[in-house]
């Protein structure tokens, strides 16, 4: 398929009729694409769509099975990242790789630490020199000789991609650059992105964001199953076209019915309080309704969560599960009530990466096919495979480790290990984060069939359109306390975000 795009910069970098395969899995079919000097190209698509799979050819990681890589129109071969980045491509990863008992200026040096005059031995005022520049970069300030174990996942994240910046790359890939850094930061990486366009020197931006797509991308190239779908200038899209490009359909169509709340309460809330991260929180979620929390980063939304699921214990207050009062002092107490948690770090609290699938999904709920210290394993895998066909939970066997899953599969594993437990009452925290369209459909699904089914859910997002298009009301924090409570159905996006503004 032609590229249709109108932009006159000359080609960068050009990839032809790229195709590749694993264990028989086709994952890219005949793809092309062509990147610009200076411009900023989004790849967008559902996980599986190939999208890191392209980029990782580029980079050297695996050659192609068939087809030719392009630069300054030579043909290239890349048999390792060390030769893609000796012409000047460079690959931000999703997943970090710091050495996390090095400093932040020997990870930004590694393998490039100038010397001085003796032979052999490391200049550290010019390494430290490098490192402030190469942090200057994002507009970071933190020293260049603390350890990187000591920094936050987001700090480590900026300092990968200070790492590819001051490489001095023509091409830089970004795979889901912001998936752990805050809205400063993501200012200051687009902010040097723009730096880096002026230079002329091209990124590729992989990411599920689409607000972020809008802001810095130039032109978008959309993956589907492997195949290339379009290659457009940015300013012809918008997120309905996109999302259509991207799944086939139109957004209306992912979206479910929303069904009716009874009047049975299931949980109350009254009066909850924990110094410092909010207070006097009071609210009651029906029986077969889906009630949103809406907020800024810092409102105290996850806390309330973690608190009502015994986390973090509250200070003061009182929950009442199904009429009665509950003393919940651990996890396990509010399991034991019938809730369920899904919670917002789904690697750091919901899987075991290096754990198969099966035992992933069965982690929670493993007494129910035990038999004294024994696991009954028949029983367990019956569980196992209803589960994957239920959540289609995309896997080559329940044996695969889940941290090889894609982001949405490992969010829906989550999903399914949260409710074997067969909860009355489901707390959700951010459960479509750093999932991809087509992915976030199936878990609108999901929460619509909870609610279907009678069973309570409280559902936290950033996205004001999954607000309203899954929830019946909607409580909005703001600095710790609910400022509002909104029915759905009379309310708009743009009220939310007043309510949710600090004063």
């Amino acid at each position: 398929m032609a590229i249709e795009t109108t932009l006159p910069d000359r080609p960068l970098f050009q990839a032809a009729n790229i195709s590749k395969s694993f264990d028989g899995t086709q994952a890219l079919t005949d793809v092309s694409l062509t990147i610009r000097c200076g411009e900023v190209h989004a790849l967008m698509g559902e996980n599986g769509a190939g999208k890191s799979t392209l980029m990782k050819i580029l980079a050297g990681l695996f050659p192609a099975d068939s087809g030719d890589v392009y630069l300054d129109g030579r043909k290239v071969v890349h048999h390792s990242p060390f030769q893609a980045m000796q012409h000047g491509i460079a690959m931000i990863h999703q997943e970090l790789m710091p050495i996390l008992d090095m400093t932040v200026a020997e990870n930004l040096l590694l393998g490039r630490e100038p010397v001085g005059r003796i032979p052999g031995v490391i200049d550290r005022r010019v390494a430290r020199a490098e490192a402030e520049r190469m942090l200057g970069l994002l507009q970071l300030d933190f020293p260049t000789d603390r350890r990187m174990r000591t920094l936050s996942v987001a700090q480590m994240q900026m300092v990968e991609i200070a790492k590819a910046l001051g490489q001095n790359a023509r091409i830089v890939i970004m795979d889901e650059p912001t998936a752990a850094i805050s809205n400063r930061e993501i200012d200051a990486l687009f902010a040097a992105i723009r730096s880096m366009k002026a230079r002329g020197v091209a990124v590729v931006y992989i990411t599920h964001k689409m607000d972020e797509v809008f802001a810095i991308a130039d032109v978008v190239t959309v993956l589907r199953d492997g195949c290339h779908v379009a290659t457009r200038p940015a300013t012809e899209l918008n997120n309905d076209t996109l999302i259509e490009l991207m799944v086939g359909r139109e957004l209306r169509e992912l979206l479910p019915k929303p069904c009716e709340a009874g009047e049975a309460i299931a949980l109350s809330v009254r009066h909850l309080t924990r110094a410092g991260s909010f207070r006097n929180i009071s609210f009651d979620l029906k029986c077969g309704e889906v009630l949103g929390i809406a907020g800024l980063m810092g409102a105290g939304r996850t806390e309330v969560a973690s608190a009502i699921f015994g986390l973090k214990l509250p200070d003061s207050g009182e929950i009442v599960v199904h009429g009665r009062p509950a003393k919940i002092r651990s996890a396990a107490d509010s399991m034991r009530l019938g809730i369920g948690m899904v919670t917002e770090d789904r690697k750091g609290q919901g899987i075991v990466p290096a754990m198969s699938v099966a035992h992933n999904v069965t982690l929670a709920a493993l007494d129910a096919y035990c038999t004294g210290p024994f696991i009954r394993r028949k029983r367990e895998r019956a569980a196992v495979d209803e589960n994957l066909r239920t959540f289609a939970i995309r896997t080559s066997s329940r044996g695969q480790p889940v941290g090889e899953l894609s982001g949405g599969n490992q969010q829906k594993v989550v999903i399914a290990k949260t409710l074997l437990t067969n909860p009355t009452i489901i707390l959700l925290d951010e459960p479509t984060r750093g999932v991809d369209i087509g992915a976030k459909a199936e878990i609108y699904t999901i929460v619509a069939r909870l609610a279907q089914q009678g069973r309570s859910v409280i559902l936290i997002s950033s996205e004001l359109p999954e607000i309203m298009a899954l929830c019946d009301r909607v409580l909005v924090m703001r600095q710790g306390t609910i400022a509002a409570e909104l029915a759905v159905a009379k309310t708009t996006q743009e009220e939310i975000l007043r309510y949710a503004m600090p004063v």
